[in-house]
């Protein structure tokens, strides 16, 4: 058996003081000047601590408060209040909402699970991957606890384009060659971000992070070449069609993009380093020609075809285009008609914001994930977007400290590996390798609507 993977994290603190989800409003006229002030009573010492930040003209107050309302209920003239913060509200967007902004800078900041003590409040179905639900019943046996139980589960993966059967010779010798292969104990990559406030410090920062959990990360050539000392754990994507001998030489995996000569440039990088693996990128748009595309390039040797959805998670430059995980089921589904599955390897991206949005994907048909905005959010991101106006970067992301920026994203690679320990052992897998299609685990919103409600309204399919 392997050794256990572990990823060591260590708290890391924030730059900046964190926006808060609520914030205190503190009236000071008709204070009683009581002799034992409710705000000096605080457990959390918050009015001791709070200062004013100069970098977000903000006080500091929400940063430290942790919700207990002893303050307000405790003021005999009722002159604190708890109130949403409408900074908090501005954050992120519909797929980076708040909650998900603010649970990457926790698990960034300390390397551990957010936990909520009041419960799930939302709703149960939503768009993408809201509308999946995971079977989670082997959670009542206790062996099965991920990260305190007695059974091993392993996260580990594998890039290749395997041979679907081994040949032999008619005195028994084998006569199928060895492939190449990249094993990874992580299924997720690093992407480059779609936008942010990047410098060679953050490139510099996610590849430590990349090289320190021993995955990949995919980075456009020239970083490439800036980054040579962490050529093991790089993907150089290369753009245009010069095939740099040198660059090649130095990294056991590239990226192409896709196009109408892509399988002769696959065929051209193979012939200059045997050993190489080749990836294609593909944006996750085309309907059904995609998964036909995706069985053309496994055929033609690709070892791992990687399919971009935009930042929300859907086909970039489609109207009411799909989810990823609807182009994975698609892909998954061609793939094993064509009998192409277990020789096939393919990666997608975009969208992918939580933990769970990695197992979610690998359930519909995935081996494994890159994740891209993630990373930037772990090193403080506000997804403001003020890079992609050419406004100044409210965090200054730009100017962090590589060492800093490394810690944070290993941390939140921590947290995601204990929650993907804790998901795959209360649904009772104890590979990552075994997730990929299982859709016996998973219940889609759409099915069960189908199911449902289709005879009644007279809908049905069948």
């Amino acid at each position: 058996m392997p050794r256990k993977y572990h990823i060591d994290v260590q708290a890391t603190p924030n730059r900046y003081p964190v926006i808060g989800r609520s914030g205190i409003v503190d009236w000071g006229e008709g204070c009683l000047k009581c002799a034992q002030c409710v705000k000096y009573q605080c457990v959390y010492n918050v009015y001791r601590e709070r200062s004013f930040s100069s970098d977000i003209l903000a006080d500091t107050i929400d940063q430290f408060c942790k919700n207990c309302f002893r303050c307000v209920q405790g003021c005999p003239k009722r002159l604190i209040h708890k109130t949403l913060n409408p900074e908090w509200e501005a954050l992120g967007d519909d797929i980076y909402t708040p909650e998900i902004v603010s649970a990457t800078w926790t698990q960034a900041e300390t390397g551990k699970i957010p936990v909520s003590g009041a419960g799930y409040g939302g709703a149960f179905s939503g768009p993408g991957f809201d509308s999946m639900w995971t079977d989670m019943s082997e959670i009542v046996r206790p062996t099965r606890d991920g990260i305190h139980g007695r059974e091993y589960i392993s996260t580990v993966v594998e890039i290749s384009n395997r041979p679907f059967n081994l040949e032999f010779d008619s005195v028994g010798k084998i006569r199928t060659g060895q492939w190449p292969f990249a094993r990874i104990p992580l299924p997720i990559m690093f992407d480059f971000p779609r936008f942010g406030d990047l410098s060679e410090r953050v490139w510099q920062a996610m590849a430590l992070a990349a090289a320190e959990i021993d995955t990949m990360m995919v980075v456009p050539a020239e970083q490439a070449q800036a980054l040579a000392e962490f050529s093991h754990h790089l993907v150089p994507f290369l753009e245009d069609d010069r095939l740099d001998g040198a660059l090649i030489e130095r990294h056991r995996m590239v990226q192409i993009p896709d196009g109408e000569n892509a399988i002769e440039r696959v065929s051209r990088l193979k012939a200059m380093k045997a050993d190489l693996l080749v990836s294609v990128r593909i944006g996750a748009a085309g309907g059904p020609d995609l998964a036909a595309r995706s069985a053309e390039l496994t055929r033609a040797g690709v070892d791992l075809v990687h399919y971009t959805a935009d930042e929300r998670g859907y086909e970039a430059g489609v109207e009411n285009g799909r989810h990823i995980k609807d182009v994975a089921r698609n892909v998954h589904g061609v793939l094993l008609q064509e009998r192409l599955r277990d020789q096939a390897t393919f990666m997608v991206s975009g969208g992918i914001a939580m933990a769970e949005h990695v197992i979610k994907s690998m359930l519909c048909g995935a081996n494994l994930v890159a994740v891209d905005m993630p990373l930037l959010v772990a090193l403080e991101c506000r997804v403001c977007r003020n890079c992609v106006a050419g406004a100044r970067c409210p965090v200054q992301i730009s100017s962090i400290d590589p060492r800093w920026g490394s810690r944070r994203i290993v941390n939140l690679m921590g947290a995601w590996h204990n929650q993907l320990l804790e998901m795959m052992g209360a649904m009772g897998i104890r590979e990552a390798r075994r997730l990929r299609g299982e859709q016996g685990r998973v219940m889609f919103i759409e099915d069960l609507e189908e199911d449902t409600f289709a005879r009644l309204l007279g809908n049905s399919k069948s």
